[in-house]
């Protein structure tokens, strides 16, 4: 990513999740009002293997790794040759700087090396600026799953892109 897309802030990294930087992730997941995780199923997706790739985008301001505040994450799995992005989210002070764009390319890079056929993932119906950001990394809805999400109850949008290889 270009450094004016995060123009007025640090540089960002992207990096593997690790235990320690699971209080931020849970943090931003509840400021963010993601569909609640909490730590101990972010940690057991940790343990889970070689079939998930959970990332964080770390603010580069030149300080040692274990300082770096967390801007975003994504959490995504690999399950009958289709990758599923289950969480994605950045602090709404980093928004619209290109964080969750770059962490979704990642994942999607990583489903194609994986040889997946596809990525899909649930968005909020009315989450139309999430919409917006899927749509700019290829996704299409394909469906619409009723009363999906809970506090508030919500319809989801069913949303998927290819990750076949272009002839």
């Amino acid at each position: 990513m270009p450094e004016a897309a995060i123009a007025n802030s640090a540089a960002v990294a992207i990096e593997r999740m690790n235990e320690h930087d699971l209080l931020e992730v849970v943090e931003i997941e509840e400021i963010t009002n993601l569909s609640p995780w909490g730590w101990d199923a972010y940690h057991l997706e940790l343990q889970s293997g070689l079939n998930s790739l959970m990332l964080v985008a770390k603010l580069d301001d030149g300080q040692s790794t274990a300082q770096k505040s967390i801007a975003g994450f994504i959490v995504a799995r690999e399950m009958a040759n289709e990758i599923h992005v289950n969480n994605v989210a950045v602090r709404p002070e980093y928004r619209r700087r290109g964080i969750g764009e770059r962490l979704l390319q990642e994942v999607l890079a990583w489903g194609r090396e994986r040889h997946a056929t596809q990525a899909v993932l649930e968005v909020r119906a009315k989450n139309v600026a999430a919409q917006k950001l899927y749509e700019a990394c290829g996704f299409q809805t394909i469906g619409r799953r009723r009363r999906y999400y809970r506090q508030p109850l919500e319809d989801a949008l069913l949303m998927a892109v290819s990750l076949k290889s272009k002839p």
